[in-house]
């Protein structure tokens, strides 16, 4: 049972609107939100399950209606001094969250039935959330604080998520005061002599954490005695590291539990029985906690790693485990987050020559930096063990390199489908050769001619056809010119957008449309252009740039000639992927900013008369030319806002590349939304999953599709949209008249 402090997330005001709390829900994640009146004084709760029940049951309901109106009154809670046993048995059936309160009713925590778990600050530490990475500074400052402060700023730089110092009351941790060593082993004569030379008193320093909490970057750090813990916790620390050497001075545990805050304890030198007995020691506590496995020498032998043991531990103790590591080098860490360790912790030093053991087996800076790119590059390649599916990318390039269902010849209306009739051609947009057996027998819905592609609607005794919609806005339908009009067999939408190949720019117009047609239209600048040219309006390189800006021009005046097929009056709207790419990661802020620039001086090239240029939003990881690349520009949605403002460029709100941003960038799409929807022209609706799951049908990925309608319907009144679903356009447009038939009562 986790005890979440961290109430904002969580709550809203009795006289704020639904809207207001399912924003918060989109937020928080978790999908409930507590309505509390001014003095915070609990009123009610309302998940996501409510809120369904509530529209079902009322579908004419207004979404700015009082939360208070639709909350459930009556939420089970418990007061401060529950345990968990408590907690556990006032927990619904089904329910999670369960709302601490104080004697006046007020919510003072949110306890959360989620085991395995530990907060460090604002940074939630389980089987689900990326490594949490420590560079262990240690003493290795040399006794100076400026070295100390220098070495904070390089972890930070080099992407650490905490530094850890070591604190000690020499006077009352060593047998012998005044630091003497007199007597002593030799090791234990080496150690003393070196604390005594560079150790730095706890004023010393919280300068130090000071400098850190400035740069934000978390502070962690190891007390050795119990005078230490005292003055770690009244600093403010957000969690408190246990050395392997006092794994068994269960006294040390009792101290730093005390304070109420997470402990994380190392378990080198230690036996199992004493891992076991320790463990049941700080569970007593009642504190969150996890253990890191660790072989303490210095520097430790590959052959006495063991990294396997670490699943254990997480067996014996059922809390979050990590890896501790003193080896050379830094390709066992690694090896720890692929077996699953979620805290590493790996010294760090700016001189590996430095006097003191713990220098020998630091990291540099550049090579911190290097493990922490390679930790973030496997956890994405850890995944997950659900039952396979096919990527994003991988469904392009199976469209592209796979095979097909076919006709072998003229098929008719009515016919039943045999063995002859069907054969296996490339590339794969229809049905794979597997569903050969599944549509030889069956009836023919449609005439095909040889080569047509059979799709799953060939299967289906009634397929998906289209049929006049209505709504609040123009809405239009994304078209290439040899599907345009047999998608218009079955509806009437109010423009048609043209989504050119490269090789469509050389079609004649009036062969490819002979009649004009009563409704407007837009277009869509080709993703990909002769040669495996990717337009890029910000690259640098000049024969690029030109190339590009040419290329903007030719669909510009393809454009334009289309206007005389159609009877809008007003300019039609070309949407551009205007460029910023890069194949080897993402760029910094500062080298943003230059290439925004260098998009605005190729617009001012540009002939655009009679055409409105919508920017159209990008997701951080486009699969261009059959693999994943990096999206740099148009992707923030400040910065985006900025440019569009700054050059009056409008936008096309793309809504799953937004989400996926979104997703990446760790921001609210709400909030997105609302940067970026004031200042657009023209919307692409589909949703959207991950960092890079694209194109995805409306309502199965996990865009909150009644908030965003709202959010449109406020910020972008009239502004026209098309259904943007992947292959939306195959099986007759299947996945357009899906995506249609779930916006319209929302739209």
């Amino acid at each position: 049972m986790i005890i979440e402090r961290r109430l904002t997330p969580y709550l809203v005001f009795h006289d704020e609107s639904v809207v207001v709390a399912l924003r918060k829900m989109t937020g928080n994640t978790e999908r409930i939100v507590f309505v509390v009146d001014g003095t915070g004084q609990l009123l009610g709760s309302l998940t996501d399950g409510d809120f369904r029940r509530w529209i079902v049951a009322h579908p004419e309901a207004d979404l700015e209606v009082a939360v208070q109106q639709v909350a459930n009154p009556h939420p089970a809670t418990v007061g401060p001094e529950a345990t968990e046993e408590q907690m556990r048995a006032a927990l619904p059936a089904g329910a999670s969250h369960l709302p601490v309160l104080d004697e006046r009713g007020r919510i003072t925590a949110i306890a959360i039935d989620r085991p395995a778990e530990l907060r460090i600050g604002d940074r939630r530490i389980d089987e689900s959330s990326p490594a949490y990475v420590i560079a262990e500074i240690g003493n290795n400052h040399q006794g100076s604080v400026e070295q100390a402060r220098r070495l904070v700023d390089l972890a930070a730089e080099a992407g650490a998520d905490a530094v850890k110092f070591q604190l000690r009351d020499m006077d009352t941790l060593y047998r012998q005061s005044g630091s003497t060593s007199a007597g002593e082993d030799l090791g234990a004569q080496y150690t003393l002599d070196l604390l005594a030379k560079y150790s730095l008193p706890a004023e010393q320093l919280f300068r130090a954490f000071d400098h850190a909490r400035e740069h934000g970057i978390q502070v962690l750090c190891t007390p050795w005695d119990e005078a230490s813990v005292t003055a770690l916790a009244d600093y403010g620390l957000p969690a408190l590291k246990i050395a392997s050497a006092d794994l068994t001075n269960h006294g040390l545990l009792r101290a730093a539990g005390s304070h109420g805050l997470p402990l994380i304890l190392s378990t080198g030198m230690s036996r199992e029985a004493e891992i076991r007995e320790s463990a049941a020691v700080v569970r007593s506590l009642g504190v969150p906690f996890a253990m890191l496995h660790c072989q303490s020498t210095y520097p430790a032998p590959y052959k006495d790693v063991n990294l396997a043991y670490m699943d254990r531990l997480a067996e014996i103790t059922a809390v979050p485990v990590g890896y501790s590591g003193h080896e050379r080098g830094w390709h066992v860490p690694l090896a720890a987050v692929a077996r699953g360790a979620k805290i590493i912790e790996k010294h760090f030093t700016t001189d590996r020559e430095l006097e003191g053991s713990d220098h020998r087996v630091s990291l540099l800076p550049d090579e911190f930096r290097q493990m922490m790119s390679q930790i973030r590059d496997i956890e994405q390649a850890m995944g997950t063990a659900r039952e396979r599916t096919v990527s994003t990318g991988e469904a392009m390039n199976r469209t592209n390199l796979a095979k097909s269902l076919v006709a072998a010849g003229p098929i008719c209306a009515g016919q039943r489908l045999g063995q002859g009739d069907i054969e296996v051609r490339s590339p794969g947009r229809g049905l794979q050769p597997d569903r050969l057996s599944q549509l030889v027998g069956r009836t023919a819905h449609r005439d095909m001619g040889a080569g047509d592609f059979f799709f799953e609607g060939d299967l289906l005794d009634a397929p998906a056809r289209g049929r006049d919609y209505s709504f609040r806005r123009p809405w239009g339908l994304p078209v290439r010119y040899h599907d345009a009009l047999s998608l218009l067999e079955s509806t009437h939408p109010d423009f048609l957008e043209f989504h050119f190949s490269y090789k469509d720019l050389e079609i004649d117009i009036d062969q490819a449309l002979p009649q004009r047609l009563p409704m407007g239209f837009t277009t869509h600048l080709p993703d990909l252009f002769a040669g495996d040219f990717l337009v890029d309006l910000s690259s640098h390189d000049p024969e690029h740039w030109e190339r590009s800006i040419a290329e903007v021009q030719r669909t510009i005046d393809v454009t334009r000639a289309l206007r005389a097929r159609f009877t809008q009056d007003q300019d039609p709207i070309m949407v551009v992927t205007m460029g910023g790419f890069t194949s080897d990661g993402h760029l910094s802020a500062e080298r943003r900013a230059d290439k925004y620039q260098r998009i605005a001086d190729a617009l001012k090239r540009l002939d655009s008369s009679g055409v409105r240029i919508a920017a159209q939003t990008l997701p951080p990881f486009p699969w261009l030319m059959g693999g994943q690349q990096f999206h740099n520009l148009f992707l923030d949605p400040q910065d985006t806002a900025d440019f569009a403002r700054s050059t009056g460029t409008d936008l096309c709100l793309d809504i799953s590349h937004t989400r996926l941003a979104a997703t990446f960038l760790g921001i609210s799409f709400a909030e997105a939304v609302e940067t970026l929807a004031p200042l657009s022209s023209h919307l692409h609706l589909v949703d959207g999953t991950g960092v890079d799951g694209e194109g995805v049908q409306v309502g199965e990925g996990e865009v909150d599709w009644p908030v965003l309608a709202e959010q449109l319907d406020r910020l972008a009144p009239g502004v026209s949209f098309i259904p943007e679903i992947w292959q939306g356009h195959v099986d007759g447009g299947a996945g357009f008249w899906t995506a249609l038939e779930r916006l319209e009562p929302l739209l």
